[in-house]
């Protein structure tokens, strides 16, 4: 729905690099969560378990592609909501 007041910032919308940009830390940290569990998971199994310092390095490594993913999933979301 647009309004009959021109957009006082034409032209604003974030490209997808600034959203995962901004994005990546949440990214890198979901990411070294949910290896560090699954490292607990494999423990009950029978594997050798993580390390939170193995999880974390693995979490920064695994966040960047997490995060261009979720940044473009918002773009769509933000393009979405526009029309």
């Amino acid at each position: 729905m647009k309004s009959d007041a021109k957009d006082p910032h034409p032209g604003a919308v974030w490209p997808i690099w600034k959203i995962s940009i901004v994005l990546y830390p949440l990214a890198a940290g979901a990411a070294a969560v949910n290896i560090f569990f699954i490292g607990l998971i494999g423990q009950a199994v029978g594997f050798a378990a993580f390390p939170p310092q193995t999880a974390v390095w693995l979490g920064l490594v695994f966040g960047i592609p997490f995060a261009a993913l979720f940044g473009r999933y918002i773009r769509n979301l933000i393009r979405e909501a526009e029309e």
